[in-house]
């Protein structure tokens, strides 16, 4: 019978060689491709907590209210406190929520593990002007913040624009505009954030007030 033909030995080492090589540029590809679709999704979760957190801080400054969390030693109402790292009003909470009634919101920014982070807290006002009940613990609204706060500004009795200011302690009034910068840990972006305020309050204090009467006590600042 005649011989059948076969592969030696160093056909079959080569062959394996070849395999081992494609299987090698096949693993490679697929790690990158991996690592280059979890970048992708890194990035994504980040511009989404930044979206996130603008749209809520825009639309809660947006709609804040002349409800008064405080007064003075005079009695005067106090609306709107705020400084360079936190700042508190009340406005009504969006969608299901809002049926909670309108909140006491504290946005401040608080030392976290990686730099510092902007929170949220949320607290029920009682309508017998007792003390806020917190709902909740804060919640983060975005991480890694390196540098940046709040500043303020209003108008003054002529209706003329004042100077900006870092911190907002203003009696009877609330201001007309609401800046937020920020910068992020590794470039992330921040776009400014400036936000005006719909309501007067101080326009609402004079004679007539429908609010008079309906603010109770109050918490002081």
């Amino acid at each position: 019978m005649p011989k059948q033909a076969g592969f030696t030995l160093l056909e079959v080492l080569a062959a394996l060689a070849l395999l081992a090589l494609l299987l090698l540029g096949v693993y490679s590809g697929v790690r990158s491709a991996t690592h280059t679709v979890q970048a992708g999704e890194v990035k994504i979760e980040q511009l989404d907590e930044v979206r996130s957190a603008q749209m809520f801080l825009r639309r809660e400054l947006a709609q804040a209210m002349a409800q008064a969390i405080g007064h003075d030693d005079n009695g005067n109402g106090i609306f709107f406190v705020g400084d360079s790292d936190s700042m508190r009003f009340v406005a009504p909470l969006p969608g299901y929520l809002g049926r909670m009634g309108p909140q006491l919101i504290e946005v401040k920014l608080v030392r976290g593990d990686h730099g510092k982070q902007l929170v949220a807290s949320l607290a029920e006002l009682p309508p017998d002007g007792s003390a806020p009940k917190p709902l909740g613990d804060p919640q983060v609204l975005v991480d890694s913040v390196v540098d940046g706060g709040f500043s303020y500004r209003g108008v003054n009795q002529q209706g003329q624009p004042m100077d900006w200011q870092s911190d907002w302690k203003t009696t009877g009034n609330m201001p007309n505009l609401v800046t937020i910068k920020l910068a992020l840990h590794s470039g992330r972006e921040w776009p400014e954030l400036s936000v005006p305020l719909r309501v007067n309050a101080a326009a609402m204090q004079g004679p007539g007030n429908l609010l008079r009467g309906l603010n109770g006590p109050g918490v002081g600042p």
